[in-house]
């Protein structure tokens, strides 16, 4: 293990038992107190696993909503925690000397027939990114952002339809499949504690496989188009290209326009 330092990266809405409520997020689901337990206990599974492979600074950013979710006293007490909101673009504080970031609890991109709390940073704002004529979803943006720096995606754990999203994006990183999709509001979930113990055990391969893993990265400048769920949303939305002129509404619920970095994006 040449890099020593790592990025955990824990949303909430990919860990195992974790559904949504209907017409509402999953911050208002009857389970929320569980989910948030259960994220910190996948998020730890990863922690420890770095750490027994050699790791010397390990780094758990909450990024699910308003970054306060996690229970930190859970965590290994060895590992820094990035928690809040209000910072500017994605990966707060990563440069070069990252060896690799880890996605635990991530979702599919808006669009994803079945796939359980589907979407892109917002439920109610967006339906879609798409960029470069590839639609795409958080994993990919945050992927870019670490791949700024040259920092490859070296470990997944989700539904079974984000891990497929997942495969196809980065196929050289480990991943764990936390539960099989039903809808947009249910899954069949592993046992929390069964899913635990798979991802320490794949972030272990991971951590022997480093000199395979690679960033993820997009051809700039990059081509973006990003389709709102509200019209008003669409003409209001602050969105500039990279000559500062405002993105095109191409039609009511579509803004497009063309940015020199990822940097730009968020």
């Amino acid at each position: 293990m040449q890099k020593k330092r790592f990025f955990v990266a824990v949303d909430c809405e990919g860990v195992s038992c974790a559904v949504g409520k209907p017409g509402g997020t999953l911050g208002e689901s009857d389970n929320y107190a569980f989910v948030q337990r259960q994220a910190t206990c996948e998020a730890n599974a990863a922690v420890r696993a770095l750490y027994d492979a050699g790791a010397e600074q390990v780094i758990v950013w909450d990024n699910h909503h308003s970054g306060i979710n996690l229970d930190y006293l859970m965590l290994d007490k060895r590992c820094d925690i990035l928690s809040g909101s209000g910072h500017r673009g994605r990966f707060p504080t990563i440069d070069d000397t990252f060896g690799g970031v880890l996605f635990i609890g991530y979702h599919s991109r808006d669009n994803t027939a079945t796939a359980v709390m589907a979407h892109t940073y917002s439920s109610l704002t967006y339906q879609s990114y798409t960029i470069n004529g590839r639609e795409v979803g958080e994993m990919e943006i945050d992927a870019a952002f670490a791949g700024l720096h040259g920092v490859p995606v070296i470990f997944v754990s989700s539904d079974d339809i984000t891990v497929s999203q997942a495969k196809d994006a980065f196929p050289w990183a480990e991943t764990v499949a936390t539960k099989v999709s039903l809808s947009h509001n249910s899954a069949l979930s592993k046992h929390p504690l069964r899913v635990c113990e798979e991802i320490n055990a794949a972030v272990t391969t991971a951590c022997a496989r480093l000199e395979e893993m690679r960033p993820f990265t997009f051809t700039e400048p990059l081509n973006v188009e990003i389709r709102f769920k509200r019209m008003d949303a669409a003409q209001t939305a602050r969105l500039t290209d990279r000559h500062g002129e405002p993105f095109a509404l191409t039609d009511p619920f579509t803004r497009a326009g063309t940015i020199a970095s990822i940097r730009n994006l968020l």
